[in-house]
């Protein structure tokens, strides 16, 4: 049996060991070092997401990381979600500090107190800003790497409006910029889910959230997008005046892909059990030159790679494997690392003017003549990305179920990962139904899934027992 399918935990934890992404020998629980294979995978998916908001009229800054007390208590919700979870600063050098300091959890207060001083009129809206940075919150639940941490990276966009249609209008834009990134080119799929009353952002209006599942059918929040209404804007003072002079507050929103989170539902959507499968747009390395040399023949063999190398540098990263190591070793060290491509390159392919091309996603293995080398590799930019997606899609679309009662649904969610329940209500009175099921059965309530009409017919709530509203969704979290 495949480790990943049996074990998920023990396969994870040996390949971001062997694959050298992380190490978390750092003496401070929750806290791991970031190792340069997965910043440099990182680093791309940040690059293709911020390109994604900036194509939509988002532009970048950069704020504070530490926030004063001051400012992160203004919003009521917001303080009583976030302050169990702050890092506070509460001395320089010697000197104790006359207000604590928040390390960031999030920016909402950090940057609403300079919209303040930023908006003014019409003119000055929609102000649309993204950052990246890092964020630390104190998390109690038990840490995983990329998947649970008590510092993460990610990406914020806070933004803006003069109308509460538009703002509802960039909840709907967030999340087709999820679905074009998050699953078009890193080929994770989700389902979004506007969370229940008693379980959205502190400060929110309604929050959306795209989840995915990992192979153990537990779900992982990925993008939230969240409609703040005018909940910031009042505390903060964010005001335009209107076309008839008169002060009016803003309608905001924000939205935070993790992309550190992210990375982690990349590893664990596409590897296998010989390692990473990346996505050939966000690997570090897209091709790998392996030679295949005897002593008698290895400078023709080594000037072909070298020359060959330099071409495809024009247009993709490539490594040229030129160590010591036997081939063999460097067929499984790169099939670890994830890297797309590997072309292997002896005397007898020279000879044959060709290349063995192998595919990681499917470990196909063919020769290609060299004139169709380039035009070949371009092809399988898009084949890779588009099977990673539709093998990620066929196994997830298999992993939603229904039940229509407590002892159902503790049977299903050993089996299945999304669970459709009838359920009373998504407003606060619902959260007791919400802490039974957890209770009963140790899953959560993820939320209704955006878009869906249909609506429970003589069905009970599963928690109560009153009649039932809504449907939602329940799924075991990490």
């Amino acid at each position: 049996m495949e480790v990943k399918k049996s074990d998920f935990s023990e396969w994870y934890n040996t390949i971001i060991k062997d694959a050298e992404l992380c190490d978390i020998r750092y003496d401070l629980k929750g806290f791991v070092v970031f190792m340069p294979w997965a910043v440099m995978t990182m680093n791309r998916m940040f690059s293709m997401y911020e390109c994604g908001l900036e194509s939509k009229g988002h532009v970048p800054a950069l704020f504070p990381a530490l926030i004063p007390e001051s400012y992160l208590t203004r919003e009521s919700e917001h303080v009583e979600g976030f302050v169990p979870e702050v890092f506070w600063v509460t001395a320089a050098g010697n000197n104790q500090l006359e207000e604590r300091y928040a390390m960031r959890p999030t920016s909402e207060t950090a940057m609403y107190s300079m919209y303040s001083l930023w908006i003014h009129g019409l003119k000055d809206l929609p102000l649309k800003i993204y950052q990246r940075c890092q964020v630390w919150r104190h998390e109690t639940k038990a840490t995983k790497p990329f998947i649970r941490s008590r510092e993460f990276y990610w990406i914020e966009a806070h933004d803006a409006f003069a109308t509460k249609e538009q703002a509802e209008a960039q909840v709907k834009e967030d999340m087709e910029t999820t679905e074009k990134i998050l699953h078009q080119q890193f080929g994770v799929p989700f389902l979004f889910f506007k969370r229940p009353q008693w379980d959205k952002f502190a400060g929110a209006v309604d929050t959306y959230g795209a989840d995915t599942l990992m192979p153990d059918r537990r779900a992982l929040q990925l993008p939230s997008t969240h409609f703040l209404g005018q909940n910031f804007a009042k505390p903060f003072n964010i005001k335009y005046t209107d076309e008839n002079e008169e002060s009016q507050y803003v309608w905001q929103t924000c939205y935070g892909p993790a992309i550190s989170r992210m990375y982690a539902a990349v590893i664990a959507v596409h590897g296998d059990d010989k390692g990473l499968v990346l996505p050939f747009d966000i690997a570090p390395v897209q091709i790998v030159i392996v030679p295949i040399v005897k002593k008698e023949t290895e400078e023709k063999v080594m000037k072909k790679c070298r020359e060959l190398e330099k071409k495809l540098c024009e247009k993709y990263t490539v490594k040229l494997d030129d160590s010591a190591n036997t081939p063999g070793f460097k067929f499984n060290y790169w099939e670890m690392k994830g890297v797309p491509i590997r072309l292997e390159i002896g005397m007898r392919d020279m000879e044959n003017k060709s290349v063995v091309l192998v595919r990681r996603d499917t470990l196909e293995k063919k020769p290609v003549p060299e004139k169709d080398l380039e035009k070949t590799i371009e092809k399988l930019r898009e084949d890779v990305r588009k099977n990673l997606r539709e093998k990620a899609d066929k196994w997830f679309d298999g992993q939603n179920e229904k039940a229509d009662s407590m002892e159902e649904l503790a049977k299903k969610i050993e089996e299945k990962g999304f669970i459709r329940i009838p359920f009373c209500t998504d407003g606060m009175e619902g959260k007791p139904c919400a802490e039974a099921v957890k209770d009963k059965v140790h899953a959560n309530i993820r939320g209704s899934l955006y878009g869906e009409k249909e609506k429970p017919k003589n069905k009970k709530c599963i928690g109560c027992g009153k009649p039932a509203t809504l449907y939602l969704y329940a799924s075991r979290q990490y």
